[in-house]
């Protein structure tokens, strides 16, 4: 079951990355933590399958853009933007939503957590008479 992480939401301000260059931004907020998504970056991966950085972002006096913090792509069925944060795990958010917010359409969007599947252990079939040979590591 996917349960609620976040949510989206387009500021009107701009976040300056570290070499002085002001971009506009989408701002991300999951479990907590608040980072963003270049709006150039965003447009590019809504045309193709490109892949885009979800940055850290920071509030002093300005918005600053730090650090890569995780990944962003368009998923296989072109519906949602399945975003990967090195140390949070995986999110999505539909891309009607999104298109909404960059439209003004909509204020925010919700971001779910993609459940962690539990993948069973690989079971190997031996054939009746076949040799097993240990392997030491």
């Amino acid at each position: 079951m996917m349960e609620r992480a976040g949510y989206l939401q387009k500021t009107r301000v701009q976040a300056l990355d570290c070499d002085g260059q002001p971009h506009e931004v989408l701002e991300v907020h999951i479990l907590g933590g608040r980072f963003a998504i270049r709006m150039k970056q965003l447009a590019g991966a809504l045309a193709g399958k490109v892949v885009i950085q979800v940055e850290e972002l920071t509030h002093n006096y300005s918005y600053y853009l730090g650090s890569t913090c995780g990944l962003g792509q368009v998923s296989h069925s072109g519906k949602a933007l399945n975003i990967s944060l090195f140390h949070e795990g995986n999110f999505t958010v539909s891309l009607s939503s999104i298109r909404a917010v960059m439209y003004g359409r909509e204020r925010n969007a919700v971001i779910v957590r993609i459940p962690e599947s539990a993948l069973p252990a690989r079971i190997r079939r031996v054939a009746q008479g076949q040799q097993q040979i240990p392997a030491s590591v």
